[in-house]
């Protein structure tokens, strides 16, 4: 009975160690672009985070796509309203108008904010460039939203194919087309579609 106790106590002790040994890595990932962030309406969105993903400091490169605002690649149309990755974010957020929630935070890869701008049925993410933003990310969250060559999550992934041609790349949950600098995601479950996503490559250099 006494050993019995014991690990008892010592499972306890370990389950309360690893417990508290995530919470130091959470908050420490948490904080580790820096302290600045403002929320406001709903806040950020669950994969506001997902265009940032392993970007670094090029500001000094002088060889940013965003320096370049011309439509190119996949592009995202809602409410006649065109949006392609790396276009000059301020007209583009004026012409859709107010969003229902909105988040910046401090860079991790460049001076200034990047910035989470969520609509219904998708969000729209940017990154700072000499003084100005530029779209770095569009995250389609429902099937209320479409690409132009009509693909909603939920579809199928064999709706790809006859809409896009062969794929970049492939694997069991990715589905990855390449164009002109960007990417277009399509996140699976089994066979169905559950995320899609527009992406600027030069937002994870």
């Amino acid at each position: 009975m006494i050993r019995r106790s014991n690990g008892k106590k010592n499972g306890r002790g370990m389950r309360a160690a690893a417990l508290l040994l995530a919470l130091v890595m959470t908050m420490a990932a948490l904080a580790g672009c820096g302290n600045s962030e403002n929320v406001i309406g709903g806040g950020q969105s669950g994969s506001g985070n997902q265009s940032g993903a392993g970007k670094e400091d090029n500001s000094g490169s002088g060889n940013q796509s965003g320096q370049n605002t011309a439509q190119k690649g996949y592009v995202f149309t809602y409410n006649d309203v065109s949006v392609s990755m790396d276009a000059e974010a301020a007209s583009l957020v004026a012409a859709l108008g107010e969003p229902k929630s909105y988040f910046e935070a401090a860079s991790c890869a460049f001076e200034g904010l990047d910035k989470v701008y969520t609509y219904s049925g998708f969000e729209l993410d940017t990154y700072p460039m000499d003084g100005k933003d530029y779209v770095s990310a569009v995250i389609l969250k429902d099937d209320s939203v479409a690409t132009a060559e009509g693909v909603v999550i939920g579809d199928a992934k064999s709706k790809l194919e006859s809409a896009y041609g062969t794929a970049t790349s492939t694997t069991d949950t990715l589905v990855t087309y390449e164009k002109d600098g960007m990417e277009l995601r399509f996140i699976l479950s089994g066979d169905s579609i559950v995320s899609i996503e527009y992406v600027s490559q030069a937002s994870l250099q």
